[in-house]
């Protein structure tokens, strides 16, 4: 069996997509039941946020699994497949698993390191195990992506990333204005997590006039309530830019939102107000390249952000994390591919007791009648088990050390050999460990 996930994210596919494809409650729930009654699918929890939507299954044969899920993900959120299947990405064994691991770390999120996807990857998680569609294999999966995402919040900044980056933005574009932000009118475009951000920024430093502009007014309502800003209607965005001397935009949209026209409009109306800076922080970008063409504007995107020497602390943190990913990646691997042995050492051990039981009640008859009292015969008994316990010891343990490494899957299979053990001795071991659907608390805490 193998890891395997298949999903569509911000990065992979429009807004407007997510929105139908994103799927909670009751409909969740059959989701995750479908998934787990296909064929090739042992197991399965879905990660499903108005960002991504992604299911994670154990999985038997590659192809057959991916065809299912994709059949179903287009099933139940009435998205034709063909209009579906180029948003969505695979990725298979250690791939998805590093996958999982930056997601919960933060890395993979519209605002990096963003604080809400290590809940939804918990819920996910114990929703899942409620509903008893997830097994050993994918709990244990979970444990270490809680665990990736819990290191990299406590062990680097990238939490402070997204504030960070709003904060480096803003100063760049004050330079350029060549004034502060309390005599600066700022214009936020979006009302998401980053948009967020910049105006609890804003607010904080003082700007002059704040306003919030969306394509939902209430959530721009609610935002702007946040911060005691004023809310405008994003058909008014012409208007709006014309009377700003500092535009932040940062929606979830698919195309461009601040369009070459829409400035001209606004510079039309703007008379001689002074220089206009439009910092652009969305991804994809919101903001035509060729309005920075126009006479008095100046656009700052992503890329100057991340060539900004002030963006460096937010490159380390990136590595750190990329980092501990690759740490939690390589133990993971190592405890998978430890677990693979220990049915074969499990199955050798029970026939070893098998063995030594049926040589001790031989014994037992033969020298029964020489008297020797039922003391001696446990005292041989315990005997004989020691020195069994004693040679499978050295064996089993190094088998285990040497499996943990990669190419060591190998080691169960030269085992089996050795000892001839009946391969449906092993096969039942592993059925034995895979049955209990243990319930689990997945507090933070407990990570």
């Amino acid at each position: 069996m193998s890891v395997l996930v298949v999903g569509l994210s911000h990065k992979s596919a429009p807004i407007a997509t997510l929105e139908r494809a994103c799927v909670s409650g009751d409909s969740l729930r059959k989701l995750m039941g479908d998934i787990v009654r296909l064929p090739d699918v042992a197991e399965t929890f879905v990660i499903s946020t108005c960002n991504r939507v992604e299911v994670y299954a154990d999985v038997d044969r590659f192809h057959g699994a991916v065809a299912g899920i994709c059949e179903l993900l287009s099933r139940h959120s009435g998205i034709a497949q063909a209009e579906l299947t180029p948003c969505l990405y695979v990725h298979y064994e250690d791939r998805a698993v590093q996958h999982l691991l930056a997601v919960a770390s933060g890395l993979d999120s519209m605002v990096v390191g963003e604080d809400q996807i290590i809940g939804q990857v918990r819920t996910a998680v114990k929703s899942a195990e409620e509903h008893q569609a997830m097994g050993r294999v994918l709990r244990d999966l979970g444990r270490v992506a809680l665990r990736a995402g819990k290191r990299a919040r406590a062990e680097t900044g990238i939490d402070r990333m997204g504030l960070s980056l709003v904060t480096v933005g803003i100063e760049l574009a004050l330079e350029q204005l060549r004034q502060e932000i309390k005599d600066t009118r700022v214009l936020v475009v979006g009302a998401g997590t980053m948009s967020g951000l910049a105006v609890a920024t804003a607010a904080r430093q003082g700007a002059a006039r704040l306003v919030v502009a969306n394509r939902t007014r209430a959530r721009a309502e609610r935002l702007a309530a946040s911060a005691g800003a004023e809310v405008a209607d994003l058909a008014d965005l012409a208007g709006e830019i014309a009377a700003a001397g500092l535009v932040i935009s940062c929606t979830g949209a698919a195309g461009l939102v601040v369009t070459e026209a829409v400035v001209r409009d606004a510079l039309g109306a703007r008379g001689g107000r002074g220089p206009l800076v439009l910092l652009d922080l969305a991804m994809p970008r919101d903001v035509d390249p060729a309005v920075a063409a126009l006479p008095g504007v100046s656009v700052i995107g992503m890329d100057q952000l991340s060539g900004s020497g002030r963006a460096a602390v937010g490159a380390a943190d990136l590595a750190a994390v990329k980092a501990i990913v690759e740490e939690e990646l390589a133990a993971h691997g190592s405890a998978v591919r430890a677990a693979q042995v220990a049915p074969t050492v499990v199955a050798l051990r029970a026939k070893a007791a098998t063995v030594v039981d049926a040589e001790l009640a031989r014994l037992e008859g033969r020298i029964s009648d020489e008297g020797l009292s039922g003391h001696a015969l446990d005292e041989v008994a315990r005997t004989v088990r020691r020195v069994v316990d004693k040679l499978l010891h050295a064996p089993t343990v190094r088998v285990k050390e040497l499996a943990s490494a990669p190419g060591g899957e190998d080691y169960a299979d030269v085992l089996r050999v050795l000892f001839d053990l009946d391969p449906r001795a092993v096969e039942a071991v592993i059925r034995a460990e895979a049955d209990p659907l243990n319930s689990t608390d997945w507090e933070e805490g407990d990570l």
